[in-house]
């Protein structure tokens, strides 16, 4: 089993490197048979490790049997809260949906109040402690996914007021809080992810998807649907590129509609991977409109990709097929493996 993991962490090395010809992955998706994820609540701390770690033995299992591309992964289960709750927000706990974060600024003059926390604040301290668990019984080698990591703009987006915040950006006398509280988020994540390479090693599955970056960083980055290229290039932008040189590199995930700041996108040194949810169509100009140098997850919002779409691509591409049964995975991944393998002759 070892030896499986480390050889496809590395393909991944390799689809990657830019030095080599582009390649193509791909994931097997299958009904998943087991216990209900718990909701990530502070109250359910026990059931969620105990979810975490057999979802963990399933995926080992599955892997001894399925040759696809994806990595045994102890899944965090965070939401998107997790930031914005520890620079000071209050968060909404539903009983049948994830958590939210609740805004608590509405003008300007607020974010000077704002103090970035240290990794003893409850709502952190909690994951570190849950990981810490984790890895005593998975050992060194056993790969988290990553907890969920929103850009620094968009947590200040999650703790100032959406409608104020939105016209704030008009308004040259409150750009400069934004920027202030967009820093603070920045500093809060360059701390807390400093700290968790350190103790669990720099290689981890993203948050979303669940694809492995040998380092780097991943994030999600949505508000920027609602702004003009000009706003991008100036409030959200420039933290991307830092956090891209910080730590050698950055994924994104993107489900808004961000089509006019696919420049902006392409122009971050160290895009290693970029994922958009939008509709095939869309998605069908993204591949030839980024090009072989930034490798694309793109999920389709119809559904996975049919096998049958893969025509021949030269990007470096993550594919995702999905299967009924473990029958029809098995008899699907050499065929697709084949055809990968076919297509990089070309």
């Amino acid at each position: 089993m070892k030896g499986t993991i480390e050889a496809r962490k590395s393909r991944w090395v390799d689809f990657y490197d830019l030095k080599k010809e582009p390649s193509q992955m791909f994931f097997l998706r299958l009904p998943e048979n087991e216990p209900v994820r718990p909701l990530p609540h502070p109250d359910k701390k026990k059931e969620r490790i105990e979810w975490i770690w057999e979802h963990y033995l399933n995926q080992m299992e599955k892997t001894s049997w399925l040759d696809d591309d994806s990595i045994p992964h102890l899944d965090m289960l965070t939401g998107t809260e997790i930031f914005a709750e520890a620079l000071g927000c209050a968060v909404h706990r539903p009983e049948d949906a994830m958590p939210f974060a609740l805004p608590f600024i509405t003008e300007a003059s607020q974010v000077s109040a704002v103090k970035v926390p240290g990794l003893d604040t409850p709502c952190l301290k909690m994951l570190f402690d849950m990981a810490d668990e984790l890895r005593k019984r998975g050992g060194p080698e056993a790969v988290f996914r990553m907890v969920d990591v929103q850009s620094p703009m968009d947590i200040a987006a999650l703790m100032w007021e959406k409608t104020s915040f939105f016209i704030a950006m008009t308004e040259p006398e409150q750009i400069e809080a934004i920027k202030e509280l967009a820093a603070k988020a920045y500093k809060l994540i360059i701390i807390f992810l400093e700290e968790w390479f350190s103790r669990y090693g720099r290689g981890f599955v993203a948050h979303f998807p669940d694809y492995y970056m040998p380092e780097g960083i991943t994030l999600s980055e949505d508000e920027i649907g609602c702004v003009s290229p000009d706003t991008y290039k100036e409030l959200f932008h420039p933290e991307l590129v830092k956090l891209s040189e910080h730590f050698g590199g950055i994924g994104i995930h993107c489900c808004a509609d961000s089509r006019h700041q696919w420049a902006g996108f392409k122009s971050i040194p160290g895009l290693k991977l970029l994922n958009l949810n939008r509709t095939s169509k869309v998605l069908r100009e993204a591949y030839p409109f980024f090009g072989s140098d930034i490798a694309q997850m793109h999920i389709p919002t119809e559904g996975s990709w049919p096998i049958t779409w893969m025509e021949p691509v030269k990007n470096r591409v993550v594919f995702q097929v999905d299967a009924k049964t473990k029958e029809e995975a098995i008899e699907l991944a050499p065929r697709i493996r084949q055809k990968l393998s076919n297509q990089g002759n070309k």
